[in-house]
């Protein structure tokens, strides 16, 4: 196996942007270099000043040196099945991908970040920056932000990690390559264009179908993901199947979840429901018990017919609210769970339980707070919006909650923000009410991260 270590210089600004000043590869097995390729490259365009003063590059230097086209097919035979490895390898790989599609060729190759593979095989420095990690290494780096002299230390960097774990090293290879799994039809390039933020992606197969609606945080390594799935028969079947990504941008991963819901309800896609996993499989229940006191517990949601008051992601995250729960309410450790006895709870003991756990506290006096915790999580009869992250740093995104019920969720531009209610109704697009949309907004008025409650 062979190794591309390369370094690039170029103009500066954004990796689409970025035209190339200079390059230099060098091959190497992991243990000695087997050849080199360095050159200027005339960019095309002026050389900022404050580049040429960071590297030393410019205008001048380049005028005479070949144009990045002129090049572009020695680098392709150079590099040849070799892995492509630098330091901060997301930079330089991105800049080559763009140079090259601007020429209308497909970069694509397995590729090694110099950076992450230090911080997994000699953990525990204070910097992983080129000039501090090979200074604190011992290893020389002459002509620093110069393409030959950082390649170089790359490359001495590079067969330190390959010496001391090659098996660690080996495995932290990427592949940018298109998967051969996946259907003929689908545009691949599309894919890179799906931006890095919060909402919901669908997949469509070659009849236009509908088969998979998901949401994430970051809905193109989402999207990635499903489409390099190689690990479940489920997954590798539907990625073959995906022939078109459409997507919907929603800032707020709360409108994200609902919208989801809404729409795997409405379309019902086939591979939704082949994969479906329950993401809250924990729930808190209520029961009164023989002598008249609500008692509070978690149990799995698939073991029960009956709604669940709110959902968890785990128990011990269940176990975590209870806790917040008995301490803002007074309540009981024994009568939600926390403490089983048969006799009087520990906090008793301490005098921080007023005793329902043996009949000192009547149940009406015990049983109110235990439903008040219950009406907040119930919002029943209320009127307010939840207020969260936009599509853009230009709007909020809301959820509309009107007489206890989901009413809508919409966007507002900040800059009506002030207006009257009537303004932020109009801002919503109206949807039913469901089951789990009412989990999605009792966890979140719950959690509390990141939103703001406007009653009205």
């Amino acid at each position: 196996m062979l190794f591309a270590i390369t370094d690039l210089e170029t103009t500066g600004g954004s990796i689409r942007n970025s035209k190339i000043t200079e390059f230099s590869i060098f091959l190497t097995d992991g243990e000695k270099i087997i050849d080199e390729f360095t050159s200027l490259v005339d960019p095309e365009r002026p050389i900022p000043f404050f580049i040429s003063q960071l590297t030393g590059i410019n205008d001048e230097m380049v005028e005479d040196s070949p144009k990045f086209y002129e090049l572009a097919k020695q680098i392709i035979e150079f590099i040849g099945d070799a892995v492509f490895v630098a330091h901060n390898v997301g930079f330089d790989y991105n800049v080559l991908r763009s140079e090259y599609r601007s020429l209308g060729f497909e970069f694509r190759m397995e590729y090694l970040c110099t950076v992450k593979s230090s911080r997994q095989i000699i953990p525990g420095h204070a910097s992983y920056s080129l000039g501090k990690l090979t200074d604190e290494l011992g290893i020389p780096l002459v002509g620093r932000h110069r393409a030959h002299g950082d390649a170089l230390a790359t490359v001495e960097l590079f067969h330190l990690l390959y010496q001391k774990d090659q098996e660690k090293l080996l495995g932290l290879i990427q592949s940018d390559k298109v998967p051969k799994h996946l259907h003929p039809g689908l545009n691949f390039d599309a894919i890179d264009e799906i931006p890095k933020l919060t909402g919901v992606y669908k997949f469509f197969d070659e009849d236009s179908r509908l088969i998979y609606i998901g949401k994430s945080k970051n809905i193109k390594s989402r999207v990635q993901q499903h489409l390099k799935n190689v690990k479940t028969k489920k997954g590798i079947n539907m990625s073959k199947e995906i022939v078109r990504v459409e997507y919907d941008i929603t800032g707020s991963e709360a409108i994200a979840l609902i919208h989801e819901s809404n729409l795997i309800k409405k379309h019902k896609p086939h591979f939704n429901r082949q994969l479906r996993k329950d993401k809250y499989p924990f729930g808190l229940y209520a029961f009164e018990d023989g002598k008249g006191y609500i008692n509070l517990h978690l149990d799995q949601v698939k073991k029960r017919t009956d709604p669940p008051i709110t959902t968890f992601s785990n128990r011990n995250e269940g176990g975590i609210f209870l806790e917040r729960a008995v301490e803002e309410y007074k309540l009981c450790k024994k009568l939600v769970g926390l403490y089983p006895t048969a006799n009087s709870c520990f906090q008793y003991q301490i005098k921080q339980c007023k005793g329902a756990c043996i009949g000192e506290e009547a149940p009406e006096e015990y049983n109110q707070r235990v439903n008040s915790l219950i009406d907040r999580l119930n919002f029943e009869l209320e009127n307010f919006f939840i207020i969260d992250k936009g599509r853009n740093p230009e709007e909020l995104g809301l959820i509309m909650v009107e007489r206890g019920t989901f009413a809508g969720y919409g966007f507002l531009p900040k800059k009506l923000n002030d207006r009257s209610i009537e303004t932020w109704k109009d801002a919503i697009d109206r949807y039913d009410e469901d089951r789990d949309i009412r989990l999605i907004i009792n966890r979140m008025i719950r959690i509390g991260k990141g939103i703001e409650i406007r009653k009205f």
